[in-house]
């Protein structure tokens, strides 16, 4: 038994013009440049309307030489048997130098480098 599907024609297939179809591919091709370029100028602004959107909603957190700063307890650096009662944050340290905005070398109380640079989001300001 044949299905009715394999009998029964298509509009699509029953009125295919092959010469058409090469020129409707010429077309298409031709105008491909402009479609990559419209494509690159929607996500262009998509990008920008994101960055907009995400900008308005950060907290910028900057940071002078000298500043006194807590730092963020990192998992590896965590107390273990603390638990959860263990402490967020460490210090306070002082900024030594600014790398760039952003990224900073700190220093102890006793004026002992700590290595690496912390990134302002693992800092926060200390209040005395």
């Amino acid at each position: 038994m044949v299905p009715v599907e394999v009998g029964v024609g298509s509009f699509r297939r029953d009125n295919y013009d092959s010469e058409a179809n090469e020129v409707n591919h010429r077309l298409y091709l031709d105008m491909i440049e402009e479609t990559r370029k419209d494509a690159q100028i929607r996500i262009t602004a998509y990008q920008q309307r994101i960055a907009k959107h995400y900008n308005s909603k950060v907290r910028s957190r900057t940071f002078k030489v000298g500043d006194l700063v807590l730092r963020r307890v990192m998992p590896n650096t965590k107390v273990v048997r603390h638990g959860v009662f263990g402490a967020n944050w460490e210090g306070p340290y002082k900024i030594k130098s600014v790398l760039w905005e952003g990224t900073y070398h700190l220093n102890d109380m006793q004026d002992k480098l700590i290595p690496g640079a912390w990134n302002a989001e693992h800092l926060h300001k200390y209040y005395q």
